[in-house]
């Protein structure tokens, strides 16, 4: 039996667009619908409970995150494969059943599908990881694009797949569609709840992935709106993972360190800490020579060397928390 989790924060449209989808390619196999949701205040559950009456839904009572309110769905599911899925996701084809069968006559720990854009731009499905993380500090302004040439020096592999091939092993599958077997999450455990939003699903396939691996199924394709509902709650003019200059780059920013404390321990913790800090200094200096060469006003980037510097200071706040490593839920937004 298949279990598809659902977390819904002000995202009943989303979610009937994404059932709709669903509707015109029927799943074989027994399948039952979860919507996990994290306290919207409105009226999603009797809006969608009355338009899909097969949908369980459970209440967190509070804004509980992915991770939480994830875990709560597989809690409660009857089924022996877990689909955790994205509320701004669209099924183009019948994605889910073919990634299912092929997943339950596999090895693998955890599934994903090829991630494609509305307009049909592929998405990055999985990656691999790089040691202590350091594919984080590439947003970093200027700071980050002189390390990625270094890297580029060095013959570096790339950390992401943009484009799988029908069956591609990777290191950590992308959150938006992660198929994953009740088996093996009883023997790893679930997802950490210190996370609020970011990095959760980074850390949880680290474990994963040593109980049999994780891959991407390249032929089994959806559309993914990529975080619609977290940009239009936070206000970020910027639909990007790379995004650090404002509220949701603040999470972005402490969820990154946090799994890298978690995965990778203190000296890459710090590592990052100080490269981020170090950043603020080179954003900037190269801001203002970058903006003078360009005959722009020179501190037309002061706006987002604000946001950026306030974002790292408030990390270093959380240092001490990170260092001990003890239990936090770890929510700005």
């Amino acid at each position: 039996m298949l279990s598809i989790i659902i977390i819904n924060y002000r995202s009943a449209q989303h979610i009937e667009n994404l059932l709709l989808s669903a509707k015109q390619f029927p799943i074989q196999s027994l399948v039952e619908w979860i919507v996990v949701d994290n306290a919207s205040g409105d009226d999603s559950e009797q809006v969608l409970c009355t338009k899909f009456p097969f949908l369980r839904w459970e209440n967190m009572g509070y804004n509980a995150g992915f991770a939480r309110a994830n875990n709560r769905g597989m809690q409660i599911a009857k089924g022996n494969i877990f689909l955790l899925l994205n509320p701004d996701t669209l099924l183009v084809d019948n994605a889910i059943d073919q990634c299912y069968q092929k997943f339950i006559h596999d090895t693998y720990a955890a599934a994903g599908v090829q991630l494609i854009g509305k307009d049909g731009s592929f998405q990055i499905p999985g990656s691999f990881f790089v040691k202590g993380g350091v594919n984080h500090l590439l947003p970093i302004p200027y700071w980050g694009s002189f390390l990625k040439w270094v890297a580029f020096l060095f013959q570096s592999k790339k950390p992401h797949v943009l484009l799988a091939s029908e069956e591609e092993k990777v290191d950590w599958i992308s959150g938006a569609f992660l198929m994953v077997k009740k088996a093996v999450v009883n023997k790893v455990g679930m997802m950490d709840e210190d996370f609020f939003l970011y990095g959760e699903e980074v850390e949880w396939c680290s474990r994963l992935v040593r109980e049999g691996g994780c891959c991407i199924y390249g032929d089994c394709k959806i559309i993914h709106l990529e975080g619609q509902t977290i940009t239009a709650e936070t206000g970020s003019t910027e639909n990007s993972y790379t995004n650090i200059f404002d509220k949701k780059g603040l999470q972005l920013i402490l969820s990154n360190h946090l799994r890298i404390r978690k995965q990778y321990g203190i000296g890459w913790l710090l590592f990052q800490l100080f490269n981020y800090s170090f950043g603020v200094l080179v954003f900037a200096v190269a801001g203002f020579l970058h903006n003078m060469l360009q005959y722009r006003n020179p501190f037309s980037h002061a706006r987002r060397w604000v946001g950026y510097t306030k974002n790292v200071c408030m990390v270093w706040g959380y240092l001490p928390r990170l260092l001990l490593n003890r239990p936090y839920f770890y929510k700005v937004i």
